[in-house]
């Protein structure tokens, strides 16, 4: 089963292009911190404004770069049939784990549209697919009797990401679904509120910057120690908020590059953040512990070789 800490990890650009350095040494970082696995170009990876080469090298970059340390779920979604079962099938051959399929956002497509698309996309693939629900940014739910149906006759459909910020959802998942179909919250600040009613953990984006400590408290609620989780939610859950105080992922890049390990760099129409939420953000990483004395920032920058003068 696919349960625990998965760190929906950033694409880190430079000069407009993907940097493999970046990428590789974030994905080491990963593994020394204990996650479960990474979830390569999802929404945290820019995968609407990476060409079909990029999505396709940086999940076989991601692939290298785990050596089966750690689990690799590949974004492979989209919302034209063809193109997700194109990427799905190419992140196959590379070896991935897992897909993560989102639903086809814009196009909004009726429960039998939705049906029919991850069906699809399941008959071309032998991976396991786990469905990703986020009707805040696809404008569709996959609603629960459609769940029902999928993993009732899509044996590789094992799981969902549950991104709709519904514990009652999380709840009748779970009861519809039994105890071995994998739900994985979608964001930080409800892990454990869904865990308490049936998530297995999340796919995070705190965890780029955090990573350590968020598999601690995922791994603490599921062993029962609800005393540790709660104490790590507390005191980062002003960081689970800030990271989405603007568009995701633009502060976590922000922040990652605050502690010099990527190049703050987007794509339209992503762009920097506002000069009063960047230092909203500074703030609280200062208060949450993580971002220290400046000179440690210019340090940590120097090892990147990253110039924050660039930013």
């Amino acid at each position: 089963m696919f349960t625990g800490t998965y760190t929906a990890i950033v694409t880190p650009f430079r000069d407009g292009k993907i940097d493999e350095t970046a990428l590789r040494r974030l994905i080491q970082m990963q593994i020394g911190a204990g996650v479960d696995g990474i979830v390569p170009v999802g929404t945290t990876g820019e995968s609407p404004t990476v060409d079909f080469e990029e999505h396709v090298r940086v999940v076989a970059l991601s692939v290298k770069f785990a050596a089966r340390k750690i689990k690799v779920i590949a974004g492979t979604g989209g919302n034209a049939t063809k193109e997700a079962i194109y990427l799905t099938q190419e992140a196959e051959k590379a070896g991935a784990d897992a897909s993560l399929q989102v639903a086809p956002y814009y196009n909004r497509p009726t429960q039998e549209g939705l049906f029919q698309h991850f069906a699809a996309v399941a008959r071309a693939t032998k991976l396991p697919i786990i469905l990703y629900n986020i009707p805040g940014r696809c404008g569709v739910e996959i609603a629960v009797d459609t769940v029902v149906r999928l993993a009732r006759e899509c044996r590789n459909i094992i799981g969902i990401k549950e991104a709709g910020g519904s514990a009652d959802r999380v709840s009748q998942l779970r009861a519809a679904l039994g105890p071995k179909f994998t739900i994985l919250s979608g964001d930080d600040s409800l892990t454990l509120p869904f865990m308490a009613v049936g998530a297995q953990g999340v796919i995070s984006v705190a965890s780029n910057v955090i990573p350590r400590e968020v598999a601690r408290m995922v791994r603490a609620f599921a062993s029962g120690d609800v005393a540790t989780a709660m104490k790590l939610h507390a005191k980062f859950y002003p960081l689970f908020k800030d990271l989405f105080i603007e568009t995701n992922p633009i502060p976590v890049k922000a922040a990652m590059a605050m502690l010099g390990w990527i190049a703050e760099e987007y794509r339209l129409p992503l762009v920097p953040m506002s000069p009063a939420n960047r230092e909203k953000l500074r703030q609280t990483m200062k208060a949450c512990g993580i971002l220290k004395e400046e000179t440690a920032r210019l340090r940590a920058s120097a090892r990147a070789g990253y110039n924050p003068a660039k930013r």
